[in-house]
């Protein structure tokens, strides 16, 4: 069983979060902290002193109301000040937050609502208190924006928060035990139903002690975020990063989803330091190209390291921060380990799947079925309401299993898939169907999403979903590789994919992992029909169900569908087929 050890020892780590915002206020007081823009568009910060003021009126007057400690409260908002501030009053006066995605339809906000047995709820307006139920049972419900509805009579406005407590008066607890819960957090979910993972206070805050020893972030940064809170990329890792080391955090307005407003932001706000995933950087990078004004205000001289998460970005676009002098920094993590275990060092080349080594303070290991385990205080107590994920979750000394396979190289952790992902055909051979998917989504940027699948089957097989908004409107300057152009419709994407799909199955070594077949089917993966999770992974499992009558005419059914497809046959002795509903 092969280890890997962190490079430097961890430290002293600050016991809970009010001796976190005590120890702030006064380093910071007049600088601000947060911003995000007004009804003018324009960004509107408050200073530490504020920010301090409003948590500790918040924590008073939920005391005052019979908010007791160790209670939960669900927060159902997309990001803003008021659920900023709430969450950090809750956790300072010893509660628990449970956030979840904004857009839950009702069916799903109700049973984590329900699961977590919170008994209080803030949420951010009409559109998320129209998606839970009168019948809930909850003490109290709170809006960020003044509403009424005569379904929830008692229904309170945030401001009855924010009333100015008595002078000199704080019910923070700095004496809160660093292994105290303070966030309940549901994972992705990417496999199944989410899991609710209880992290502590000693999690959250030995992660910024280990990172501060790693990376140079100060007060001086200047963070643009869109990472909803609901999931601890962007929930944990970049937000505390920016609160602990006092930077000034300014919220994307338009919540990642719209790389034009992004860029109008970043010229406003001119980051240092950026987190995202590969699909907004490429975008963001192809706004560059428009001009030389353009490229120099994404890449400003300001600019110190950007980091990536999801997925590695791709080599291209990582020439272009490096060549620049911009770092680009990797990393690897769960929810359940709050969430990053290992860094990569960007003075080092960067190697496809390496991840890193560990942060300070934790340890990872490989088993000998090359599951990768962690072990640190960073991993959380378990999950809350759920024996079955519980029994097997942690081994007999202690490590955290990740579900995770890798190996460890001279460069740290290299990825290889997830455990559950892998599956075997029928002759008994192993199938890491993460490897093909990677190679087809790298080849073709027309591919939005690839699932292999083919467990007990003779062979594996493809489901592509292409990216819609191309086809409809091809870019033609957009092209990755020499000798490609720029489909206009599935028949013309087809046909175009038949070359890269062959040259994606020809990047395995095993033979048996090839596909045989593909399906390139012209609908979208969603979070409405639970196909990508709420941070836009794919569900694999979801897709596999949804999409069965694909899977079952690939292997020779005769199966209508609903969806228009377009089949590719990669066997010699067969010819590409084009298939309609």
């Amino acid at each position: 069983m092969k280890q890997l050890d962190a490079e430097h020892k961890l430290g002293d780590v600050i016991p809970n979060i009010a001796t976190m915002l005590n120890q702030n206020v006064l380093r910071y007081d007049n600088k601000i902290v947060y911003q995000e823009k007004n009804s003018k568009g324009v960004y509107e910060g408050i200073t530490w002193n504020n920010f301090y003021n409003n948590i500790q009126n918040i924590a008073y007057n939920l005391q005052q109301i019979g908010f007791a400690k160790g209670e939960k409260m669900v927060i159902f908002s997309r990001n803003c000040l008021d659920m900023l501030q709430l969450e950090l009053a809750i956790m300072a006066y010893g509660g628990v937050v449970v956030p979840i995605f904004a857009n839950f339809k009702k069916e799903t906000a109700e049973l984590l609502i329900n699961h977590s047995d919170a008994t209080w709820l803030a949420l951010a307006g009409e559109q998320q208190l129209a998606n839970i139920s009168s019948e809930l049972n909850l003490k109290q419900i709170f809006s960020f924006t003044d509403i009424i509805d005569s379904r929830f009579p008692d229904l309170k406005y945030i401001d009855i928060l924010l009333k100015q407590r008595p002078e000199n008066t704080s019910v923070f607890d700095t004496e809160i035990s660093p292994d105290t819960i303070c966030l309940n957090m549901y994972t992705s979910g990417t496999m199944g139903i989410p899991k609710c993972v209880q992290l502590m206070h000693k999690n959250i805050l030995s992660q910024q002690a280990a990172l501060s020893i790693v990376w140079d972030v100060t007060s001086e940064d200047r963070f643009l975020a869109y990472l909803p809170w609901h999931h601890s990329f962007g929930g944990i890792f970049e937000l505390f990063t920016a609160l602990y080391n006092g930077a000034t955090f300014s919220l994307e307005s338009s919540y990642g989803r719209d790389a034009n407003q992004i860029f109008e932001n970043w010229k406003l706000i001119k980051p240092t330091i950026f987190f995202s995933v590969p699909k907004v950087y490429q975008s963001l990078y192809d706004l560059t190209k428009e001009s030389k004004e353009a490229e120099n205000i994404f890449f400003n001289s300001g600019l110190k390291f950007i980091f990536t998460a999801a997925a590695a970005l791709p080599e291209k676009l990582s020439n272009e921060f490096e060549k620049r002098g911009i770092k680009v920094v990797e990393g690897w993590g769960l929810t359940e380990t709050s969430p990053c275990c290992t860094l990569t060092d960007p003075s080092l080349k960067r190697e496809t799947g390496v991840v890193g080594n560990p942060i300070p303070g934790v340890s990872i290991r490989v088993a000998d079925d090359d599951e990768i385990q962690v072990k640190g205080p960073n991993i959380m107590v378990k999950y809350y309401h759920n024996d079955e994920a519980n029994t097997a979750i942690f081994t007999e000394d202690g490590w955290y299993r990740t579900g995770d396979v890798g190996e460890i190289t001279e460069n740290g952790l290299k990825l290889i898939s997830r455990k559950d992902r892998i599956f075997k055909l029928s002759n008994g051979e192993k199938v890491i169907p993460t490897d093909l998917e990677k190679a087809i989504e790298l080849k073709c940027h027309y591919v939005q999403y690839a699932v292999v699948s083919g467990s007990g089957e003779e062979h594996p097989v493809a489901l592509i979903f292409p990216n819609k908004k191309l086809l409809e409107r091809p870019d033609y300057e957009l092209s990755p590789e020499e000798g490609c152009f720029c489909p206009r419709s599935l028949n013309e994407l087809g046909r175009c994919l038949t070359g890269c799909l062959a040259m994606a199955n020809d990047s395995l070594k095993q033979k048996f992992a090839k596909v045989k077949s593909a399906a390139i089917i012209l609908d979208e993966l969603s979070l409405d029909n639970n196909t990508l999770t709420p941070s836009m992974k794919v569900a694999p499992k979801n897709v596999v169900e949804r999409y069965r009558n694909h899977l079952l005419n690939l292997y020779g059914e005769k199966v209508p569908v609903e969806e228009e497809v377009y089949v590719i046959e990669l066997e010699p002795d067969k010819l590409n087929a084009r298939c309609t509903k």
